[in-house]
């Protein structure tokens, strides 16, 4: 029998066509551009776990009950990426103060589809793009 897979959240932040992206401080990928996000720790909830992550990578703290899980997706080396939406951000002026850390060296708001570090991270930001724009 196959190990469990590693269970990862990522978090889809701000909105009026922007999203939140944080430059990773460590590997994997150090230096690229990705979602918030990381691992779920044992016995954390989903939404817990965006929570959490949000939090550590950029200061915005909320509710764990104001996440919504919007995209499942399997990983080639078999992490399950969950990822969930925030509430808005009125503004990038209403981010809390960053302050960069061994996990997060920046923090950029992007107004449409990119690159970034993980080829699934690219595919749900681009679909989330996609679907405020039909």
């Amino acid at each position: 029998m196959g190990q469990r897979p590693e269970v990862c959240v990522g978090a889809v932040v701000i909105d009026d066509g922007r999203l939140l992206l944080v430059r990773r401080g460590r590997g994997p990928a150090a230096g690229e551009w990705s979602v918030p996000g990381g691992r779920v720790e044992r016995d954390e909830l989903l939404e817990e776990a965006v929570v959490r992550e949000l939090r550590e990578e950029t200061g915005i703290d909320l509710a764990a009950d104001s996440v919504r899980l919007f995209a499942v997706h399997s990983a080639p080396d078999g992490t399950l990426l969950v990822f969930g939406s925030a509430p808005p951000i009125d503004s990038e002026e209403a981010l809390p103060t960053f302050v960069a850390t061994s996990e997060t060296e920046e923090l950029t708001v992007v107004r449409g589809p990119t690159e970034l570090a993980f080829s699934l991270h690219t595919k749900v930001v681009a679909d989330w793009f996609r679907e405020r724009r039909s």
